[in-house]
């Protein structure tokens, strides 16, 4: 190599190494970033946490309920023991989907006292006992179980207050930290709830607050009196009536937003097809999106998902949570599951990106395929 190829391989170096360093300049000061930014929100409840993370890539490895940090990806419980679309599972069976997902990085669990009742509750409070300060529970009120089955809608004061006593005693803990409201009591105002919430706040016995299948309405009602660190709905590709504000009022207000059934159900996982049939005492068969001729019409999306996830070397399932993932930074998915294989699967979403592009491409083939039995725009608007 002549003198004048050897200062141009040194100097091609020298810039490699100088852009390495201020790669991790950056990086060091995005991580500086993130720690102040919960400070940000209890200075400033109006500010957005899209304004303060407007990459996904400055949240790498967490991401922010309000102030609440959680991993990407959390695990929702209810299908463990509730009986809900399987039969109860075994404690012993469980306990190791629960710690397993731990230890793949999961610290967000999800559950509510109306799973079972209270059966769900049970196994993520001894499952999660020897490893409770390492996760974040989340778990839900707003039934009246008085009887031990599910009865009607009761937020009462009162009924909260016994309800969170219940919660503590079976989670095995001395704090809920995100305490949801499950469904909308008609005969007590949002704004009695979010009072009861802060005075359990206030005691310790709940640290965050958080809304289920409420307007965007209702939604600042409530964050006018106790601050809302997440709201919880139903939310995936097929299921997008959530775009219809209510989302897009949580990036506003600075609230985290948490989607169950971002997987549909198991559909975008590639587990049912255009035969699948359910019996009557199942509960997918009252779905309207699982009718046949829903199922039928919805394997357009499916087979949408199954080219991306040949793209992206990933599975369906992958796929369906990483663009959840990608719709905005303060979106945290609960995918729920029996199996510790599928939430490792489901870790794998984390690491597939989409370019804007890439995103632009998939929404426009998404929006050319019509959707059957599933909620309108306008039901986002009215509390359910």
């Amino acid at each position: 190599m002549n003198k004048k190829g050897m200062i141009s391989k040194q100097k091609k170096e020298t810039n490699k190494e100088i852009n390495r360093r201020d790669f991790i300049s950056k990086s060091a000061l995005l991580g500086a970033g993130m720690a102040v930014a919960p400070l940000a929100f209890a200075n400033d409840k109006k500010t957005s946490i899209e304004n303060l993370l407007k990459s996904p890539s400055i949240n790498e490895g967490k991401r922010m309920l309000g102030t609440l940090e959680v991993s990407p990806i959390g695990l929702g419980c209810m299908s463990m023991k509730s009986g809900s679309y399987n039969p109860p599972r075994e404690n012993k069976d469980m306990i190791p989907v629960i710690r397993g997902a731990v230890d793949l990085g999961v610290t967000f669990f999800d559950t509510a006292e109306v799973y079972g009742p209270f059966t769900d509750e049970d196994l993520v409070g001894e499952a999660l006992a020897p490893v409770r300060e390492q996760v974040v529970i989340a778990s839900k009120f707003g039934f009246d179980l008085t009887s031990g089955q599910r009865g009607g809608r009761n937020s009462k004061p009162e009924f909260i207050k016994q309800a969170v006593e219940g919660m503590l005693k079976r989670l095995r803990t001395d704090r809920i930290d995100l305490l949801y409201l499950h469904r909308l009591d008609p005969n007590v105002p949002v704004e009695d709830v979010a009072g009861t919430v802060k005075e359990l706040i206030k005691e310790g016995k709940a640290l965050h607050f958080g809304l289920s299948e409420v307007s965007p309405s209702t939604i600042r009602r409530a964050h006018a009196v106790q601050t809302v660190a997440a709201v919880q709905s139903e939310y995936s590709m097929i299921q997008r009536a959530l775009e219809n504000q209510v989302i897009d009022t949580c990036g506003e207000l600075g609230i985290g937003f948490v989607p169950w059934g971002a997987v549909n159900r198991g559909f975008l996982g590639d587990k049912f097809n255009e035969y699948s049939r359910f019996s009557d005492d199942s509960r997918f068969a009252a779905v309207p999106y699982f009718a046949p001729e829903a199922i039928k019409a919805h394997m357009e999306v499916l087979i949408l998902v199954r080219e991306w996830a040949r793209k992206k070397n990933a599975t369906p399932a992958q796929i369906s949570l990483a663009w959840v993932l990608a719709q905005k930074p303060f979106i945290v998915p609960i995918p729920g599951t029996t199996k510790l294989h599928h939430v490792k699967e489901n870790q794998g979403a984390l690491s597939i990106s989409f370019t804007h592009r890439e995103l632009k491409e998939f929404r426009d083939a998404l929006e050319k395929i019509p959707l059957v039995g599933v909620r309108g725009p306008e039901t986002a608007l009215v509390d359910q």
